[in-house]
């Protein structure tokens, strides 16, 4: 009987860790080989090929990395024996590379980000069954078309969705919106289906594209400092529907008027920014005043979106487009 391959490319994170006795904590160790030599019965359903392409925690993750990481899966994809590629990363930086991953490659063969919560020296390792179950993802007819997911602890989920939400439970990856679907019995078992997705082709990454978080009665200082420190972006996590304190408004009016790109996202956990409010630094003024209000997106996430956005292009028009709530291939 003939078996989809699959090709593992092995990032490292908490999947790959034991605990170092000499230090008393969790440190990457495991080459793929050994991680595959925990999951049972694996071969029975897939041929695995094994790329052990580093071996790093997940906030060692860089831009230089993701690019070559990106390259690799589009080669892998295009080879007519692959069904599917699966990346093991951790957790802590993983969905911004799944992200990452979703808008620069455009193909219909799945690619499926993995990681676990336990290092393989803890009871209840979960390593192996995500790992499992990204294979089961990775094989399903169900996964085509669906651009990149993200499976842990069972769940599949959309990488422009889903986020980690509690730094030690299982099920720590979730979407506002559900997950796109479960893994039961070997079989991936979809319960929706993706509104839509967009694409950035680009090998050029801006780097320069800040993140800051508003809080009660901050003022413009981190937002000044970013400008003159040469930001060509600013993503403001902002409050509730998109939102400011005076003392910011005029931080944005200053960024703006350098020609620094700003979009406003929100610092809740879901819902979307709009142009709601006319007070003052409310939403609407924001968006009058030229800043990109940035849907439902979290500000990791949209700092990668405008990071690729900035680029490909310095046209605001094009930035403007990434950030509706359309469809869109830049």
């Amino acid at each position: 009987m003939h078996k989809p391959k699959v090709c593992i490319i092995f990032t490292g994170g908490t999947i790959s860790m034991t605990v170092d006795d000499t230090i008393g904590a969790a440190i990457p160790t495991l080459s793929g080989e050994q991680i595959l030599s925990m999951v049972s019965n694996i071969d029975k359903i897939a041929d695995i090929e094994v790329v052990n392409f580093c071996e790093i925690p997940g906030p060692h993750m860089t831009f230089n990395k993701l690019l070559e990481l990106k390259n690799l899966i589009k080669q892998t994809l295009d080879r007519q024996d692959i069904t599917g590629v699966i990346v093991t990363h951790g957790t802590d930086t993983l969905e911004e590379t799944a992200y990452f991953l979703d808008l620069t490659i455009r193909h219909h063969k799945p690619v499926v980000v993995v990681g676990a919560m336990r290092n393989s020296s803890e009871l209840g390792y979960d390593g192996s069954s995500n790992l499992a179950a990204a294979v089961c993802t990775a094989i399903s007819p169900k996964a085509i078309d669906k651009g990149v997911l993200v499976v842990l602890n069972n769940e599949v989920n959309i990488a422009s969705e889903v986020t980690k939400t509690n730094t030690l439970s299982l099920n720590t990856f979730q979407s506002p919106y559900g997950p796109l679907g479960i893994i039961d019995t070997n079989d991936l078992i979809v319960y929706r289906d993706i509104a839509f997705r967009q694409h950035i082709d680009t090998n050029t990454v801006e780097r320069r594209v800040d993140l800051i978080k508003t809080v009660l009665d901050m003022d413009d200082r981190f937002i000044r400092l970013s400008v003159d420190a040469g930001a060509k972006g600013i993503i403001v996590e902002a409050m509730g529907r998109g939102n400011l304190p005076l003392k910011m408004l005029e931080g944005v009016k200053y960024a703006l008027s350098k020609d620094v790109v700003v979009v406003i996202v929100s610092r809740c956990s879901s819902g979307r920014v709009f142009e709601s409010y006319g007070y003052a630094g409310g939403g609407k003024e924001l968006s009058d005043l030229g800043a990109i209000m940035g849907g439902e997106m979290r500000g990791p996430k949209a700092r990668i979106k405008l990071m690729l956005g900035l680029g490909k292009t310095q046209d605001i028009e094009e930035i403007k487009k990434l950030f509706s709530e359309e469809s869109y291939v830049l």
